[in-house]
């Protein structure tokens, strides 16, 4: 027989394969919109398009407005539009907390995890439900103002309104892309082709990157569009993609056999082959340099090659800085306890995001902690809905050398809990923005914790006294180079003045959106006299900063990078020039809704100071 014909035999066995695979998973897998099928008969006709705003907003990592206030909150996406297709800043839109590179050019910043996959872009997210789970057809994003930072759009399978909770919550991306900037800030209704998927689901999940925007992106409802029945699809598809070839939902479903026949392949394998190839000839600190290039799933997978690669891939030096967050949908338990014996000697942790809807229970997150926390510097909790007082008192216990904690939006830990965080005197780095700290706790944290040089406790609504929070830190943590004090609603003239006094390193203050600060008593002057070195200084809707608070500025923060004076009705253009022309490294001036700059006054500027974004927001 011709060699020609066992090849055709195999090439159309594969191309069956192929068909056989792209009728499987039309309804499921991760297929982007550039590989969605494109069918012109989605459904049978009976079966009828549901469509329906989103009813409530489950959770969410940020947003700009205040904890007691619908304003420029999250809140406002559920239920029908309130500006579309109106453009233009409006307080009725979900913001979310930043925009742009900004917050990663202050003295805040934190320095990124290494291994981060390139396909996770995500910085904020926002979990919305609908009233009736249905199998999604069309998502509509109604963006008003700086659209483009929709990155990605899941869907789960668990229902928010079922009394029965499920026993496995799976997440299918219906979409992803990498950001992307968009000419304009004019509202759009953004309509991505999505994916089908095997479940009904009601509970969609958006997030978002907003690093190329100009501005704040704002968002006003979301419509998803969907069937009760599963779509029946249309025998006419695209062409074969072959980057669809892979992650076969064979291997899905029987990952457990396959992992079997994984060993016993290697063994086959070394029995034939007593040796490891040209890697034994290689210096072990060069494979484990060769390996610190691969994500955690590829580490994993390499695992099962051969004993050598195993050896390697399990060594704890290739999990010194580890990173879940991109992972956040499939980390559970079990994954912790998988993970557990290769992360002994493991500095930094991010489980950002992970654990929720009882993915990581309490008892797993602590055996974790107790066989790996020994030598843990930086952790970072965000959004840990799992965490309670049992976790804090474990990360206290046993990590006494943790020097960074980020505990953002951990909405869920209970007032009195953070009473553990005093124990961890070595503290450089405290995140508590939107938590339920109290005064009580705080205190005693500022107390103990003396080597503090970055603390965030913007909108932590539960603190009572302001004043003696600033003077408390006056007095402790001389060391402070970062504060955000973002809505703040009760700290004044005289706690800045303990502040500036006692903290006189600092590097970066947000006082954005508080209120009870009045330029009249020379509070902002005094932080100009006061703090030289001072980098960043939003004072955000603050109604009464005027030209003196500015000429001080000049004279004085020579080095200032980052200025937000929104809303001011009180600075002309001439003092903006002399702080323009005083401060040389200056990037970002936001002087948005100040009624004395209009749009030709901010031309100008440009023209005459091209290194300085000079931000102009409008409503129509």
């Amino acid at each position: 027989m011709s060699p020609v014909f066992p090849m055709l035999t195999v090439l159309s066995m594969f191309y069956y394969m192929c068909l056989r695979r792209r009728a499987r998973t039309a309804t499921r897998g991760e297929m982007n919109s550039r590989r969605a099928i494109e069918s012109n008969t989605r459904a049978l006709p009976i079966n009828v398009e549901i469509v329906q705003y989103a009813k409530e907003v489950l959770d969410f990592s940020s947003h700009y407005g205040s904890e007691n206030s619908m304003s420029y909150t999250m809140w406002n996406l559920a239920g029908i539009p309130n500006v579309y297709p109106s453009s233009g800043d409006f307080t009725q839109t979900a913001v979310f907390r930043t925009y742009g590179t900004w917050w990663d050019r202050c003295p805040s910043a934190r320095l990124p995890f290494k291994r981060t996959p390139s396909t996770f872009c995500s910085q904020d997210y926002v979990e919305l439900a609908f009233e009736e789970p249905v199998y999604p057809t069309a998502v509509h994003i109604l963006e008003t103002y700086h659209p483009g930072a929709v990155v990605r759009i899941l869907a789960c399978s668990a229902n928010p309104y079922s009394q029965n909770p499920p026993a496995e919550v799976r997440w299918e991306i219906l979409w992803s892309e990498a950001p992307t900037k968009v000419n304009g800030p004019q509202a759009r209704q953004f309509t991505p082709c999505i994916k089908q998927i095997n479940f009904p689901t009601n509970l969609i999940r958006l997030e978002v990157n907003s690093s190329l925007l100009d501005y704040y992106t704002e968002l006003d409802a979301v419509v998803l569009h969907g069937v009760k029945e599963r779509p029946v699809l249309s025998l006419k598809t695209s062409m074969i993609d072959m980057n669809d070839i892979d992650e076969d939902e064979d291997e899905e479903k029987f990952g457990c056999g396959m992992d079997t026949l994984n060993k016993q392949f290697n063994i086959v394998t070394l029995r034939e082959w007593p040796t490891n190839g040209y890697f034994d000839k290689l210096p072990y600190e060069l494979i484990q340099l060769i390996l610190s290039h691969l994500a955690v799933p590829d580490l994993c997978r390499l695992a099962q090659t051969c004993k050598l690669l195993y050896q390697h891939c399990c060594d704890p030096l290739q999990y010194i800085h580890l990173s879940l967050q991109p992972y956040w949908a499939r980390i559970n338990d079990t994954s912790l306890e998988y993970l557990q014996s290769r992360c002994t000697l493991i500095q930094w942790l991010n489980l950002s995001w992970t654990g929720n809807r009882g993915a990581i229970s309490v008892s797993g997150f602590s055996r974790f902690l107790k066989v790996c926390g020994s030598e843990l510097v930086r952790l970072e909790l965000s959004c840990g809905h799992f965490l309670n007082e049992t976790c804090l008192e474990v990360i206290t216990e046993m990590c006494p050398n943790l020097q960074e904690l980020n505990l953002s939006s951990c909405d869920k830990i209970p007032p009195q809990a953070f009473n553990h965080i005093a124990k961890v005197g070595s503290l450089k780095r405290l995140i508590l923005y939107r938590t339920k700290v109290e005064q009580t706790a705080l205190l005693s944290i500022l107390n103990f914790c003396s080597e503090l040089q970055h603390l965030s406790l913007g909108s932590c609504v539960m603190i009572e006294d302001y004043d003696l929070i600033a003077s408390m830190m006056g007095a402790k943590c001389k060391k402070l180079r970062s504060l955000d004090l973002w809505r703040c609603k009760n700290i004044t003239e005289s706690g800045i003045a303990e502040l500036a006094s006692g903290c006189q390193l600092l590097e970066e203050l947000d006082l954005g959106w508080c209120p009870t600060l009045q330029s009249s008593t020379g509070c902002f002057t005094n932080l100009a006299r006061k703090l030289p070195n001072l980098q960043k200084l939003f004072l955000t809707a603050n109604r009464s900063v005027c030209d003196t608070d500015i000429e001080e500025l000049a004279a004085n923060c020579t080095h200032l990078r980052q200025l937000d004076i929104l809303g001011t009705r009180m600075v002309s253009p001439a003092s903006l020039r002399k702080l323009l022309e005083s401060c040389k490294d200056l990037s970002l001036l936001d002087v948005s809704f100040c009624s004395q700059i209009d749009n030709r006054v901010v031309l100008e500027l440009n023209a005459n100071f091209p290194n300085v974004f000079i931000k102009k927001s409008f409503t129509q």
